[in-house]
């Protein structure tokens, strides 16, 4: 049953990755986790597939955490199975090699909206709310709120949802740079699907590059970027491909710096 709460499809260089649990304007438990990080791993995997598009089957995007499956943790399953987890399921997305785009077809609340922010790029219908209404029940934003959110669209406009409570309509969202397309309602993943397919066009490894180096800038990835830079460089290599050879042969590689 788990796979079936979140689904990855590929639709020529798309992939789309979509939560399956409307009669709960799809909130997040573990089980759901785990079954967005298993279609978040196969849309990476997906031969063609350059750019991928979160959306949310129903009504609504996503409702964040689902507060009867946390309320009843114990203290220590609260921090490691929800609040680590979570985070780990979160920045798999945030760091997936191809460009993400969340499609925001109903309300994106608490960790709904900490999900859309972890996407490169937000596409919301008009009648869309966004906000981090966590404070209101005794909790806070637990799944990088008030972090990578802040590094998305600034400290003030956290601020005014996650302790004054403000709750943002699409337009307003747009204005204060949350969400960086609105459009009418019920066209959210053709708006989606036209932009992806632009994405598409360019050079992959390009795109993968500069979303990666971008990451870095903004305090997403350091160290584990650098790393990943350079390795990919090196497969490029005539090097490589040298000592490949020469340690098949069991001979001294002649690296050409090439």
């Amino acid at each position: 049953m788990a796979e079936r709460l979140v689904t990855f499809e590929q639709d020529g260089a798309i992939g789309i990755v979509t939560l399956r649990r409307p009669e709960k304007f799809n909130a997040l438990d573990v089980p759901m986790l785990r079954a967005l990080e298993t279609a978040l791993d196969a849309a990476e995997m997906a031969e063609g597939v350059r750019v991928v598009l979160l959306r949310g089957e129903g009504k609504g995007f996503c409702a964040g955490g689902d507060v009867e499956a946390w309320a009843r943790m114990s203290a220590a399953d609260f921090q490691v199975q929800w609040v680590r987890y979570g985070h780990r399921v979160f920045d798999r997305l945030a760091r997936l090699r191809q460009p993400t785009i969340a499609v925001l077809s109903g309300h994106a609340l608490g960790g709904g909206l900490e999900l859309a922010v972890a996407c490169d790029f937000r596409v919301a219908e008009t009648q869309v709310k966004l906000g981090f209404p966590e404070t209101s029940i005794g909790v806070v934003p637990g799944w990088s709120g008030t972090q990578r959110a802040v590094r998305r669209f600034g400290a003030q406009t956290v601020r005014r949802m996650a302790l004054g409570g403000e709750i943002f309509l699409a337009p307003e969202a747009l204005a204060l740079g949350i969400v960086d397309r609105v459009v009418e309602t019920g066209k959210a993943l053709a708006n989606a699907q036209a932009w992806a397919e632009k994405i598409a066009e360019r050079g992959p490894l390009a795109t993968e590059a500069a979303k990666l180096m971008i990451a870095v800038a903004e305090g997403e990835e350091s160290a584990a970027a650098t790393e990943a830079l350079a390795s990919g460089f090196i497969a490029l290599t005539g090097d490589l491909k040298a000592g490949v050879d020469a340690f098949k042969a069991k001979q001294k590689p002649a690296f050409s710096r090439s």
